[in-house]
């Protein structure tokens, strides 16, 4: 690490820790609560699917206020933008069923794995950041998938809470991974 990015490492990295632990915390709650209702789309479930992405919105603007002079930032706002559209496009997919769904949900999760890989990249030197490097990757490959299963006739929204757990535990591995970059530089 360079002298001028220590300082953004040491005020950033304990901020990103505290930020994917709680991350990891909402993905598994929803993750469950979602798994239990997701047989069809009823009022819980829409709630949910809409709520994730606008958790995601309010995440990515925590993380670039407390990166504001890191190079990451400009990937933040894209993923703010991409969120509220998948948010958008959730409100109207849970009335027209789980197709639907996992639709906007495929191409949510392509364009924002896109942009969590490009973060992660630039703040490799923060550590912890294979993790997000590897949940970007999966989360793209992931949203192919959803909108594979978003033509086959028994399309189920319990994949998506999968999606969310492996995502959580990503998030979970580079808080502890940086817990123990911040250990180390203090």
């Amino acid at each position: 690490m360079t002298a001028t990015t220590a300082p953004v490492a040491a005020t950033v990295a304990p901020a990103l820790r505290r930020l994917y632990v709680v991350r990891f915390g909402f993905a598994l709650i929803w993750a469950v609560v979602l798994f239990a209702t997701a047989s069809s789309i009823g009022p819980v479930s829409a709630t949910l699917l809409v709520i994730y992405p606008l958790f995601d919105v309010g995440a990515a603007i925590v993380d670039a206020r407390s990166s504001r002079t890191s190079r990451s930032v400009p990937g933040l706002y894209v993923n703010i933008v991409i969120s509220v559209i998948a948010a958008a496009g959730l409100v109207f997919a849970v009335t027209s069923g789980i197709p639907a769904v996992l639709g906007v949900w495929g191409v949510w999760a392509i364009a924002a794995g896109l942009v969590q890989l490009v973060v992660a990249v630039r703040r490799r030197d923060l550590g912890g950041q294979w993790a997000m490097i590897a949940s970007g990757a999966i989360s793209t490959l992931a949203g192919i998938s959803f909108l594979l299963q978003a033509t086959v006739a028994d399309a189920s929204l319990r994949n998506l809470a999968g999606y969310a757990v492996l995502g959580g535990i990503f998030f979970l591995v580079s808080a502890l991974r940086l817990g123990r970059g911040a250990a180390r530089s203090n």
